[in-house]
């Protein structure tokens, strides 16, 4: 189960960072009054969860269970942040075609694939590094 969790993690990765990028290249970091996603929860967001595989990864090589926790509850607060850039993307997202110009925010322009299966990993790396940390499908 811990491979099943490091390869979710590694796939919700691969989403946020096109999020992140596109965020990035349409002004999100320059222009911060023009979006509505704070550069701190963005990037606070990125760091923990980068942090996070980190352990894991270095959990799955070690095999011990404190560092499956410390990964799990680094995970919290990204699930967190997260949950709070859906929340404030949102409105964003329904008033797309009200805001068509260049004066849009930068996350008008993530493409709702992305969102919604970056969305679906993390809960389901969330749940698959909980189980494990449990040892829940242990061999």
């Amino acid at each position: 189960m811990g491979i099943a969790a490091l390869i979710t993690w590694l796939l919700t990765a691969g989403g946020g960072s096109v999020l992140l990028a596109t965020w990035i290249a349409k002004g999100g970091a320059r222009q911060p009054t023009a979006s509505h996603l704070p550069p701190p929860v963005v990037f606070g967001h990125f760091l923990l969860a980068a942090a996070g595989l980190v352990v894991w990864i270095v959990y799955l090589v070690a095999d011990a269970t404190a560092l499956a926790w410390i990964a799990f509850a680094l995970l919290v607060p990204v699930a967190a942040l997260g949950f709070a850039m859906l929340l404030r993307w949102l409105p964003v997202y329904r008033a797309r075609t009200a805001n068509a110009g260049d004066s849009a925010p930068p996350e008008r322009h993530f493409p709702v694939a992305i969102v919604g299966a970056h969305g679906v990993l993390a809960v389901t790396t969330v749940v698959l590094v909980l189980l494990t940390a449990l040892g829940i499908g242990a061999d």
